[in-house]
């Protein structure tokens, strides 16, 4: 259904992390040394949340360039380049930088923003953002994956970066993606939405939860609603997905109709949820709400599942 009297909203807005993928080029990844000396060769330059980069144009506040020289981001890296893919023919990485380095790095004329509010605020351009989920979810993985779980040895990196292999017992360790479904659940012209205490005062999403063993979707959709809302739901229907480097995950967004009505939030995973109108959602969506409440930015798939819902899209 689509409400008459929700303002013009504009054109779809792009999701983040998914446009300009690279071409992962995985036949590579034996024989990476040669890349680095292709003078088309750029790198990104990622240290836990946060990735460096330079000033576009000659004023303040127009961007932030990501991309460096291999020689320009080994400055400031003591590891390996994690080879990331091809954007076209030439070869991108990512080298891990120490966060504790900021205040040189600044002083070095660099600009160190926070991804997610980078991304956000369109800071960084959305051509970028695919491959830098990829290097800060790749970079994260190795900095908690440096011993074998399956004798503790210590681990060495091998095939530029994804895997990690144990020279005591000869296991091989490969990065995991964390599968989590995020869903707006609806009924007629309302939807159901929660806000944690980590949120923006005054925001509110959808509710969220990680896959468990041995679920598929649809059940831990269903599970995750009814653990954190005390809701029931019925059909669910897929939507997209995103991948979500915090620190590395895929979010499978989906749309769930409720069968009933009677909200019992559970304080430890939510501060509040409530029931919103669809006229109401569509003010959270244009930041015109008169109490200022309003929605996760587009750069996310939240805001693309809450709109979906206002504009008559969901499945």
């Amino acid at each position: 259904m689509t409400f008459s009297s929700a303002p013009d909203l504009g054109p779809w807005p792009a999701l983040g992390y998914v446009a300009r993928p690279l071409d992962r080029a995985a036949h590579l990844r034996r024989a990476v040394a040669p890349l680095f000396d292709d003078p088309s060769a750029r790198a990104y330059l990622v240290g836990g949340e946060l990735v460096a980069g330079q000033e576009i144009g000659p004023e303040p506040g127009q961007g932030l360039d990501p991309l460096f020289s291999l020689a320009a981001a080994r400055r400031w890296s003591t590891g390996e380049p994690l080879f990331l893919g091809l954007d076209g023919a030439a070869p991108r990485f990512a080298l891990v930088f120490d966060p504790a380095r900021r205040e040189a790095m600044e002083g070095d004329g660099l600009l160190l923003r926070d991804l997610r509010s980078a991304a956000a605020g369109g800071y960084v351009a959305g051509e970028h953002l695919a491959a830098l989920a990829c290097g800060k979810a790749l970079a994260g993985w190795h900095a908690r994956h440096r011993f074998c779980s399956n004798c503790g040895a210590p681990t060495r990196p091998v095939e530029a970066g994804w895997r990690r292999d144990c020279p005591s017992c000869g296991a091989q360790h490969f990065p995991r993606t964390d599968p989590v479904v995020i869903m707006l659940v609806s009924q007629g012209d309302r939807c159901l939405m929660g806000r944690q205490p980590q949120f923006m005062p005054g925001m509110w999403s959808c509710l969220a939860g990680f896959v468990e063993p041995g679920e598929t979707i649809e059940d831990a959709v269903r599970r995750e609603i009814l653990e954190e809302a005390g809701i029931a739901t019925g059909r669910v229907s897929y939507g997209a997905c995103q991948p979500w480097p915090y620190p590395m995950s895929l979010m499978i967004g989906c749309h769930a109709e409720a069968t009933s009505a009677e909200i019992v939030v559970d304080r430890t995973e939510l501060e509040d949820a409530r029931w919103f109108d669809a006229d109401e959602v569509a003010l959270m969506l244009t930041k015109r709400h008169p109490q200022g409440l309003f929605v996760p930015a587009p750069v996310a798939i939240a805001h693309h599942l809450i709109r979906a819902f206002v504009e008559g899209r969901r499945a």
